[in-house]
Parts: structure tokens; sequence; C-alpha cells
């Protein structure tokens, strides 16, 4: 999957409010981060907290530009939780941990900026 990181490029295709529901989109609390050097990209395997509702999940997240594990942990962040499990080397990342990229193209994260509940879904 090529992701579009031109701020300047024209917008997708439209979709039905359906085909948008049909993404599920939870906020979680980092619970830890762990380093991942077996990443081609630097990355952070992290774990995350989405309430009962859907659990622990993992996640590998190429964050390391703009971020310190140490800071990351508490921290609410948005994924998707509905994609099937990806294979990242030795590592099943079981969710998508949501960012825009910064001028360089390197990840800020996608959070709320007031706490809510874990597994709290987008609408």
């Amino acid at each position: 999957m090529h992701l579009v990181q031109d701020p300047n490029a024209p917008r997708a295709a439209e979709i039905s409010f359906d085909q948008f529901l049909a993404v599920d989109i939870r906020v979680g609390t980092i619970l830890a981060v762990d380093p991942f050097p077996e990443a081609r990209k630097a990355a952070f395997k992290l774990t995350i907290d989405f309430g009962a509702g859907i659990g622990t999940k993992r996640s590998s997240a190429q964050l390391t530009q703009n971020y310190e594990a140490a800071h990351l942990v508490g921290r609410q962040v948005a994924a998707v939780v509905n994609f099937p499990p990806r294979q990242i080397g030795k590592f099943m990342s079981e969710v998508l941990t949501l960012g825009f990229p910064d001028e360089q193209g390197n990840v800020v994260l996608f959070s709320p900026d007031k706490a809510v509940p874990n597994g709290a879904r987008l609408f």
C-alpha cells in the first residue's frame, strides 16, 4: 500500500458513509514501548490498551524520529483495530497506529487533545 504524503495531493475518491463506518478507529493508551531493531525502517513495538471491548493489542510504529520511548508510555493514540494482523519481520502488528507526516515525512501521532475512555470509537 502506498500512502500519499504530499499535502497538496488531490483528495481521494468519494466513499459512502457505510464505507467510513467499516473502518474501526479506536483510542487506546500506550502501556509499553519496546525497541524494534529488526525493522527495515527505525520503529518501536507498542503495546496499547483499547479497553475491555478490544483488549490489549500490539503495533509496529515508525515513531523514532519524533518521539522517545519513555515519553510515549501513558499517551493516548488512535488506531485502526479491524485490519487483519500484519507480519513485520518476526513481529505481528495487530493494529495500525495513526499519524500524519511532518515536513520531513516523519510520523506525528494522531491523538485526542483530552483524555477519553480507552476503546472510544472515532466518529
